[in-house]
């Protein structure tokens, strides 16, 4: 059953109302203002039952996914923050001081598994709507793609041959199956030995090594197989046999290879960075508009597709997003192959052609996507996604760049307090001709 927010308007004899401790004019409160708070109760109430106990409010969750996310917590660490600071539960709807976390962090996972991709979308398109007025006037688009790295360790054969084992024996405890061997000793002496796998004198003895891990993983393998199958039990542990065999059959020039037994649809992106010549993970391609920097569309694909196939799905999502299409789109080389989708222009760096005043200003223009990646991955939790599964992967990238556009729509009721504040100043002493224009170019450059 839905439950409901409390009434922040409603004066409490018992306490103090969070409206009388915080400062009305805070960007955080602002916001809160702007956000259609009851749309989105709209949005998400049919996830719910109309029996049972009260449920969390809508706003509450949806504001401390959105705080978390905006601010880079994790799903603990968003708690203490929380009940220290005022202002986020007044963002997230709350009358009064709250001196304990009103749910178990846990429940932030069920509530992003009950909304889905669909919800997490709508947080995004919410975002998008702040900045309207920018996005109007925008006439062209950067796009670019990144790698979202999953939360795997680095895959190597030997790691993959003992987690095989270690599930393998598991699964035997679990159904009470006696194994014929379970290779633990032998197995500790295998690892010691490939440790050393870099040393040229111990070369061959570490590739013997492996493939005798490769050999006993085979065996426990086929051994709990049968014994399941003896037990009419193998239908419930078919997928994970299934992708143990892919592992153990793979070869190195393969195709869609497995990289992790619990993340089994991850890829192997090479970007050609230097540092970090392979990320593991999933592809996303990114949509901002020209000059303003807003972040319009999104998309998480499976796999490694070549960035030229990414750009109809992302331009369809921006149309989707903002019911514009665009007169442009600025890529880099690696989207070369097409050069009109729709009534978008393609526009990327072509050494047979000479390039005019205007193209190559877009083009410098279009650098300006990079630094929004580096922001999204360092600030906003998309350097390394802890959520579980390929809608996971999808979820982390649209609540990131979601939390893009909150951060930007907080900087710009900051900045518009602070023309305030130099407009009140103006009024009680002139200022100098230098700040003068500086404070009109602000006004221009914040549209107000």
């Amino acid at each position: 059953m839905l439950g409901k927010s409390p009434n922040q308007k409603q004066k409490n004899l018992f306490a103090p109302t969070l409206k009388e401790i915080v400062n009305l004019s805070h960007e955080l409160v602002i916001l809160s203002e702007r956000l259609d708070w009851q749309g989105i109760e709209e949005k998400f109430s049919d996830k719910y039952s109309k029996t049972g106990q009260p449920s969390k409010p809508i706003r509450l969750m949806v504001g401390v996914l959105i705080l978390k996310q905006m601010y880079n917590y994790g799903d603990e660490t968003i708690v203490e923050a929380w009940v220290q600071n005022p202002y986020y539960q007044y963002f997230c709807g709350e009358d009064t001081f709250k001196w304990n976390f009103p749910f178990d962090p846990s429940d932030l996972v069920h509530f992003r598994k009950r909304i889905g991709v669909e919800g997490v979308k709508y947080i995004f398109e919410l975002s998008v709507g702040l900045h309207n007025k920018k996005i109007e006037k925008a006439r062209g688009l950067n796009i670019d793609s990144t790698a979202q790295e999953k939360n795997i360790t680095y895959p190597t054969d030997s790691k993959q041959y003992q987690k095989i084992i270690g599930h393998c024996r598991k699964i035997a405890s679990k159904e009470n199956i006696l194994l014929r061997q379970s290779y633990v000793i032998k197995e500790k002496k295998l690892l010691n030995i490939i440790r050393f796998s870099r040393s040229k004198k111990q070369l061959k003895q570490s590739r013997n090594a492996l493939g005798k891990l490769r050999t006993m993983a085979g065996r426990i393998m086929r051994d709990v197989s049968r014994k399941l199958k003896v037990q009419q039990r193998y239908e419930s542990h078919e997928g994970m046999i299934t992708i143990f065999t892919r592992i153990l059959t793979q070869e190195r020039s393969d195709t869609n290879k497995i990289y992790s037994i619990h993340e089994p649809h991850t890829a192997c992106i090479a970007k050609g960075k230097q540092h970090k010549p392979y990320e593991f993970g999933n592809k996303i391609s990114l949509a901002a508009t020209a000059h303003t920097n807003i972040i319009v569309g999104v998309e998480s694909f499976i796999g490694n597709p070549h960035d030229s196939k990414t750009l109809s799905q992302v331009l369809d999502c921006v149309k989707q997003i903002t019911k514009k299409e665009f007169n442009y789109a600025s890529v880099d080389k690696g989207f070369r192959g097409k050069k009109q989708i729709g009534k978008t222009q393609i526009i990327y760096p072509d050494t047979k052609v000479k390039a005019t005043r205007s193209k190559k200003s877009k083009l410098k223009n279009r650098s300006a996507i990079e630094p929004i990646i580096s922001h999204l991955k360092h600030d906003y939790r998309m350097l390394r996604n802890y959520l579980s599964g390929i809608e996971g992967d999808t979820i982390n990238a649209l609540l990131a760049c979601a939390a893009f556009n909150f951060k930007a729509a907080l900087r710009e009721i900051k900045a518009v307090l602070s023309l305030f504040l130099l407009n009140l100043l103006w009024a009680i002493k002139p200022i100098t001709t230098q700040n003068t224009l500086l404070l009109s170019y602000s006004i221009k450059k914040l549209d107000i």
